[in-house]
């Protein structure tokens, strides 16, 4: 089903947020935003209220000032919000205080995002992507009590197949493989290549933790979710197979390093790979630039 016929039958407001949503896959698409609403209640239905919450807060955050109704119904303000609603659900137990800090960490995500907006207009400022949520999820999550639980997982081929999907749900800390199968099948709807892209990352992101021997992380998806949506960032930049390669590669590269500095890993190794690929992309491009110099620069709208 197209989107735009999807937006005929979803109020503005629910197509932002649903598309806020999406936008963690880095799509703007409200169906596929909708699967992965669901895939939250049918696997971890404790994480729902905190994500909706924070995706409201990031909404409402960016409408009450006024920022631009094009980005807000893309999602750009509800994405990291989504996200960080979905940390603090699953690190701190529910109680009086997380509701107000849910939607003050989902308001100033919004902010953050809109500020970094501004400047990537003005000049070729990296992207944002998921910047807000990690810079504010390191903060806060100083605050939690860290877990240490890790339940053996049997090697066997049900859950050798089931890992690929997990990667996918661990993007929005789903470790269940349904989630990812539902996700899988949004990726699907909204844009195929995506899908592909995405699925043979999360199949590297195992390969590469069992080569490792770190068959936990493979087998629960942690070893791929980064690649994933380093796959999903590069994938549709000027056609060219040998970015989305590169980016999973190095998120695959990066993700230990986070862990061996004593960082919370969530999604930077993502950010910093996909910010590397732009950055040597800015350099080539501007070496070539002296042979077309009345080139005009390709403006994709890309959302994030």
């Amino acid at each position: 089903m197209p989107a735009n016929h999807f937006n005929t039958h979803c109020p503005d407001w629910a197509t932002a947020l649903l598309n806020g949503f999406s936008q963690i896959f880095l799509q703007r698409h409200p169906l596929f935003g909708l699967l992965c609403l669901l895939a939250i209640l049918f696997t971890v239905p404790v994480l729902l209220g905190g994500a909706l919450l924070g995706g409201v807060a990031g909404l409402l955050t960016a409408q009450r000032r006024g920022y631009p109704k094009a980005d807000r119904q893309a999602g750009l303000f509800s994405y990291n919000g989504v996200l960080l609603g979905l940390l603090l659900s699953l690190y701190f137990p529910w109680s009086a205080l997380l509701p107000p800090l849910i939607i003050a960490a989902g308001g100033l995500s919004a902010m953050l995002t809109q500020q970094w907006l501004k400047r990537v207009q003005l000049s070729q400022y990296l992207p944002a992507y998921t910047a807000p949520f990690v810079g504010l999820g390191w903060l806060l999550l100083c605050f939690a009590t860290p877990s240490t639980t890790a339940h053996l997982i049997e090697i066997n081929l049900q859950n050798m197949l089931a890992a690929p999907l997990k990667g996918l749900g661990q993007v929005m800390f789903l470790g269940h493989p349904l989630a990812g199968a539902m996700i899988a099948a949004g990726l699907l709807i909204a844009d195929r290549r995506a899908f592909c892209w995405a699925m043979l990352a999360s199949f590297a992101g195992m390969g590469w933790s069992l080569l490792h021997h770190d068959f936990y992380s493979a087998l629960i998806g942690l070893g791929g979710y980064n690649a994933v949506l380093a796959a999903l960032a590069c994938h549709s930049r000027q056609h060219k197979p040998w970015l989305p390669l590169i980016g999973i590669a190095l998120a695959l590269v990066l993700t230990p390093v986070f862990a061996a500095i004593g960082l919370p890993t969530l999604t930077a190794p993502f950010i910093l790979s996909c910010w590397l690929i732009r950055t040597l992309v800015q350099m080539l491009g501007k070496a070539t630039v002296t042979h077309t110099p009345c080139a005009l620069e390709e403006n994709q709208p890309r959302l994030r």
